[in-house]
This record gives structure tokens, sequence and C-alpha cells, in this order.
């Protein structure tokens, strides 16, 4: 239990931590100025932080469950497979919804795939390498 306490905190920080380099980067803030009308000038830091702990405790735990059915002979293997699932249901499909029904770049919508992606397949590889499956 304490394994998968500290691994599911530690992926929720990394979340954050991924998500800020994401998206408060140059190159995102000249890409994510499209939505600059609509969008909030200050951030709820805690709630942020609070929001990406939980997401780390919900992925891990989901990880645990469905492990046994992932391809793979190793974790990491299940990790990354895992993490391209979670690609498509948290990336992919916003990605698509976005594209179907706002006025956005197309690179936009490509750093979004590209930048999910490897979020998704880092966070994978850390469920799967550091997270003991029963």
């Amino acid at each position: 239990m304490l394994n998968f306490v500290v691994v599911s905190v530690f992926a929720g920080l990394l979340f954050g931590v991924m998500d800020g380099l994401i998206n408060a980067n140059p190159m995102a803030r000249r890409l994510y100025s499209v939505y600059q009308p609509i969008a909030k000038t200050t951030i709820n830091v805690p709630a942020g932080i609070a929001i990406d702990l939980a997401y780390g405790v919900i992925m891990a735990a989901i990880f645990w469950l469905i492990s046994a059915a992932l391809p793979g002979e190793t974790g990491l293997v299940k990790g990354l497979h895992y993490g391209l699932i979670m690609w498509f249901f948290r990336v992919v499909m916003n990605v698509a919804t976005t594209w179907m029904t706002q006025r956005v770049p197309g690179r936009l919508l490509a750093y979004q795939l590209i930048t999910g992606l490897a979020e998704m397949l880092i966070l994978g590889a850390v469920y799967g390498a550091f997270l003991r499956i029963a």
C-alpha cells in the first residue's frame, strides 16, 4: 500500500510539473493565445495541485486494476501500453472534439497530440516501472 501511495503521489506531482512545462513555455503560450479572449487571467494553484494529485492516484488505481490484462511481460511494457490507452481517452478524444467544435490552428492540435503522447507515455512508464502489481 505504501508503494501505491508513493508512486501515485509522485505521478501526480510529475503530472503537474509536466503540465506546467507543456502549457507555460513560450511556444505553447503563442499557440494557446487563440484562447486569450476567454481564458482566466489567474490560476488557482492549490486547486491545480489537488487535481493533479487526484489524477495521479486515480490513474495509478486504474493501472493497478487493469495491469493483468495489458499486453507485455514486464511492468514497463504494460505501463507504456497503459500510457497509449490513456493518451487516446484523455488527449486524442479531447483534440478531436476541439477540432470539431472550435476554430483553432491545426498546429495547436498537433502540439496537444504530441505533448499529450509524451506526457502519458512518461506517466505510464512510471506506473509500470515502479507500481508493484499484485
